[in-house]
């Protein structure tokens, strides 16, 4: 089951299940809008269950003619809840942007389904809740994050107690070589221009404040039931090393891959075996050079503010998540300068009081109160 089939991990993953046919079957697929696609993807690989979280999207293709016949259609969330609930899907893939996929997610490990995630926001949301549904229905959480299923592998084996911290790796984004003068002017268009990966719109504005890396430390510390402090990350701009993990005795050990999604995704869907990639692998005849800087903080204040919502627990990640997308909606609309983005996160955790959650449904007024607030702030300075 894909939700998310028509952005980049969605593609990605197309390509890997297309690779390993006699050891992955596509039962299920779902996106926001993109009928068109989800047609094509359907008749390519006999999917028989489509789902279209857009209403007008999901009026638009049971109107058409596109999808193949017998094409079993589902709208709204409810559509993606059920598609992760169907009893021929062994493992439920979440690739949708945002917090959208929190529901489907949860209702897949409901149903006793494996899950994995790329999706990182639903973690950062509501990470305690998810980790309790998936230790209750002895389901697997599988990530498809490269950094994530990088410490994920160099774990396996490892008692916890043996383990001091982990470090994730960030290519710095657009603007990293930058001087500091010029971010005032860039444009999404700038922002939108990876040195490395391939990616959705919004993940890459994220890489360039890096706002992306602060939700993956996030992410990590729930994944893997870490304290804030042992979650840390440097600066590698080769994106090629994508963790390291250092144990309790000073050894360390870091996962090695070219950067695409495929290898993560490939290893969420056959764990635990292995097969042949769908890439080509690091070439060691060719010259490879690895660099690594520390994170300047100053010139990053996303990943500054993600490090203090850490910190501080309850509901202040999702209130930071909540805003960051906020923000950086308005700034590929052009409503916003790129330097607000992290002014508008800082002024809505001002804003909103934090306190520790017990139920999943105050996480979610958290998350709405935040987008108001966040909106508020828009408005008032811009």
């Amino acid at each position: 089951m894909l939700l998310g089939a028509t952005g980049s991990v969605g593609e990605n993953t197309l390509r890997v299940i297309a690779a390993h046919r006699d050891k992955l079957e596509l039962v299920g697929i779902a996106a926001r809008a993109n009928h068109a696609r989800l047609a094509q993807i359907a008749r390519d690989f006999g999917v028989r269950h489509v789902a279209l979280f857009d209403d007008s999207a999901y009026a638009a293709a049971k109107s058409g003619d596109n999808f193949p016949p017998g094409t079993q259609l589902h709208g709204g969330l409810n559509g993606l809840i059920a598609l992760s609930q169907l009893p021929e899907a062994d493992i439920v893939l979440v690739a949708v942007v945002g917090t959208t996929g929190l529901e489907p997610a949860l209702a897949a490990l409901a149903a006793g389904k494996d899950l994995a995630l790329a999706s990182k926001e639903i973690l950062v949301l509501a990470g305690k809740f998810v980790m309790a549904a998936a230790r209750k229905h002895s389901a697997k959480l599988l990530p498809v994050d490269s950094e994530h299923s990088a410490v994920f592998q160099c774990l396996e084996g490892h008692p916890q107690a043996g383990v001091r911290r982990i470090v994730l790796t960030a290519s710095g984004g657009a603007f990293r070589d930058w001087p500091a003068e010029r971010l005032a002017q860039v444009t999404p268009a700038d922002a939108l221009k990876h040195p490395t990966w391939a990616m959705g719109p919004k993940i890459t504005v994220d890489c360039a404040t890096l706002a992306n890396k602060g939700l993956e430390l996030i992410e990590a510390q729930a994944l893997f039931n870490l304290r804030a402090e042992q979650c840390t990350a440097v600066l590698h701009p080769q994106s090629i090393v994508h963790c390291l993990v250092e144990f309790t005795d000073g050894a360390m050990l870091a996962q090695l891959s070219p950067p695409s999604m495929t290898f993560p995704i490939q290893h969420a869907l056959l764990h635990p075996d292995r097969a042949p990639g769908v890439e080509a692998a690091l070439d060691f005849s060719q010259l490879l050079g690895f660099e690594f800087r520390p994170v300047d903080e100053l010139r990053f204040p996303c990943f500054r503010l993600a490090r203090q919502v850490m910190a501080a627990g309850g509901i202040a990640p999702a209130v930071f998540n909540a805003a960051n997308e906020v923000a950086v909606a308005a700034f590929l609309a052009g409503s916003i300068p790129f330097l607000a983005i992290p002014r508008v996160i800082d002024q809505t955790l001002q804003a909103v009081e934090n306190f520790e959650p017990d139920t999943l449904a105050a996480v979610l007024d958290a998350d709405a109160h935040a987008r108001r607030t966040a909106g508020t702030h828009l408005k008032k300075i811009f």
